[in-house]
This record gives C-alpha cells, sequence and structure tokens, in this order.
C-alpha cells in the first residue's frame, strides 16, 4: 500500500538537541558550561538522541566556539547519548587538526562521536580572518577540505606519509549540516546524511531537502536519504509563559541584524518598542519555523513541521533565559512526542 505524506508521526522519528552554551546577561562563560552540562544530562534521561553543539566565533552570548572541547566536557558527563558538532566550520581548520580532534573524542567515547560540518564561518569576515580564514574563498574549497578529512580517517590512511593519530580507522559518522542548497547537494552526491538550519533559514528548508532526496546516490555510508531538520522550541506550561521566554531569542536576533551581538537577555513582556516594523518583519520572518506555546500547541506545530519536511529526525534548539524554564522546555517536548525515558 502507499503511504501518504502524512503517515509520519512524531513517534516516528527521533529528536535530538542543539545547544550554543548560552552565556546570560550577567553571567560567565563557566555557568554557561555548568547549564550545558545539567541539560545534556536532562535530555539523556528523556530520551534525546543526539546532543549537538555549535562553532560560533566572537559572539559574546555563545560560549561553544571551542566547540572540540565542549563536546569532550559534554560526552564527559553523559553516559549514553550521542555528542557532537552541529557543526563544525571546517574552513576555519585544517583538515588533519579536525580528524585529530575527533579521532580523540572516539577513542574516548567510543561510539557516541558525531563529526557535523558546515562551510560558513560561524562569525564576521573580520572574524574569519583572524581565523586565518580565507574569505574569498566563500566555503568553495569544502568539498577539498572535505575529501582530505574523510581520507585521514579511512582505514588505509596509514599508507598516507602524513596520519591522523588518533583519527585513521576510526567510524565517525560525519554530516553535513546547511542553510541553502549547496551542501545538500553535496551530501546528496557523497551519500551522507544531511541536515538543513532550518531554524534559521526557513525559506531554504522544503526545496533544500528535495533537492537532497532527488540527488542523492546511495553509498558505503547511506542506501538511503536521511534528514534532519533544526527547530527553535519555547515549550511551557502555557501559550503567554512561552511567548514571553521567546523574546529572549528575538532580542538576540535582533541585537544580530544590528550588529551589536551580547549576551542573552532575560525576556520580557512585549518586543514593542524594542524593534522597528521593518526589523520586526526580518525577525519574524527568519524565525517564522518557531514554534511557540503550550504542550497541545506544540505538538499541533511539530506535527505540521514533520507533515512539511518528512524529516528522518529534529534537532531542537531552546535558547531561553531560564536555565529551569529550558529545561521544562525539553521535557514538553520529550512528552508530547512519546520519547522513552
Amino acid at each position: 500500500m502507499e503511504t501518504s505524506k502524512n503517515d509520519k508521526q512524531l513517534k516516528d522519528i527521533t529528536y535530538s538537541v542543539l545547544d550554543l552554551a548560552p552565556i546570560t546577561v550577567g553571567s560567565t562563560p563557566g555557568e554557561a558550561f555548568k547549564h550545558t552540562l545539567d541539560l545534556a544530562q536532562h535530555v539523556e534521561k528523556w530520551g534525546y538522541h543526539r546532543f549537538w553543539l555549535a562553532e560560533h566565533h566572537n559572539m559574546p552570548g555563545i560560549g561553544s566556539s571551542a566547540t572540540s572541547v565542549v563536546i569532550g566536557y559534554v560526552a564527559g558527563g553523559t553516559r549514553k547519548i550521542r555528542v557532537g558538532s552541529g557543526g563544525i566550520m571546517l574552513p576555519n581548520h585544517a583538515p588533519l587538526v579536525i580528524a585529530e580532534q575527533f579521532g580523540t573524542l572516539e577513542a574516548m567515547y567510543p561510539g557516541r562521536i558525531d563529526l557535523g560540518l558546515g562551510r560558513a564561518p560561524g562569525s564576521d569576515q573580520l572574524t574569519a580572518m583572524a581565523l586565518r580564514r580565507d574569505v574569498r574563498a566563500n566555503g568553495q574549497e569544502f568539498p577539498e577540505q572535505l575529501e582530505q578529512l574523510r581520507a585521514y580517517l579511512d582505514p588505509d590512511s596509514r599508507f598516507n606519509r602524513v596520519r591522523a593519530i588518533p583519527g585513521e580507522g576510526q567510524e565517525i559518522p560525519i554530516w553535513l549540516l546547511g542553510s541553502s542548497g549547496f551542501s545538500s547537494a553535496l551530501a546528496a552526491k557523497l551519500g551522507l546524511p544531511f541536515s538543513f538550519a532550518s531554524h534559521f533559514s526557513p525559506e531554504y528548508t522544503v526545496p533544500a531537502l528535495t533537492q537532497y532526496r532527488d540527488n542523492f546516490q546511495p553509498s558505503s555510508v547511506l542506501d538511503k536519504p536521511h534528514t534532519m531538520v533544526g527547530v527553535n522550541v519555547f515549550a511551557a506550561d502555557t501559550t503567554e509563559e512561552a511567548e514571553y521566554l521567546a523574546t529572549s531569542y528575538q532580542q538576540q536576533f535582533l541585537s544580530l541584524i544590528r550588529n551589536t551581538p551580547g549576551q542573552m537577555p532575560a525576556p520580557v513582556k512585549t518586543m514593542e518598542g524594542l524593534w522597528s516594523e521593518q526589523e520586526k518583519i526580518i525577525i519574524m520572518n527568519q524565525l517564522k519555523t518557531s514554534i511557540i506555546g503550550n504542550p497541545d500547541e506544540v505538538k499541533q506545530k511539530l506535527q505540521a513541521f514533520l507533515d512539511e519536511t518528512q524529516a528522518d529526525e529534529m534537532i531542537i534548539n531552546s535558547a531561553i533565559y531560564d536555565h529551569h524554564a529550558r529545561l521544562r522546555s525539553y521535557e514538553i517536548v520529550a512528552e508530547i512526542t512519546g520519547m522513552n525515558r
């Protein structure tokens, strides 16, 4: 029997967590890392599959710039949840260094490490230059760097004059991440799993997923396409509380488009008066796939998003100022999607 597009239900897919170790106003990176680890331990108990950290630089509100280091910290404080990058911005690094770093992580925490790769700088152009990145290349060198990285991890890399130790011969799942069609096309060509940043690039979500699925070539890694989509979720026991919690992220996004990034601010009762009408339009469009509401509303909106994307996994980003409210948001998602504790 042919299945309809709506046959995939929330209980049928996998859920993961995207974390940026948010540094809230008045706090420190040390406190942010403690909250990140506590969150990882919390979602592990609730049945989340992966806990990914993202590389960003020159962002006062984001603590995960040294991504590999934070991954090791989280993996060391948890037992079974997969821990990885969502992602490492490969053009910022020598492929050999990433092979060694993730080879080391995999040796320490076998069978639990993921390597998600992106090609954006994760920063502004001045910071990219400080990272010794050639900003003129605009990520075009990414396929060649990816090939080098995979070669270092290959079991036959022991025949190379330059070897990644630890790294060579280790089976570290590689994901390609993207917010446009470039990485979806490359992931399809190479037969790799693909994660789309729909949490901040909603317009291109369905086209990128369609391109990936239509052009997918089976590989030794995958025999069929495998997709993950990012989604911002602000879940609370009441709609009013959820909308209140979401204003911290809206303020943070507002500071980004004004080129004045800062620490994550406390929520406010209303955004009116803080943003202009034009800024409001930009932000609401950029964040239109964000899911805000009480448990019933979140469940309905998540199912609608699944109907639209037909994703195999969702990775949840809940950038919430209050740590306990953040934990509760992830609890609600676990409850409404039927995750096993």
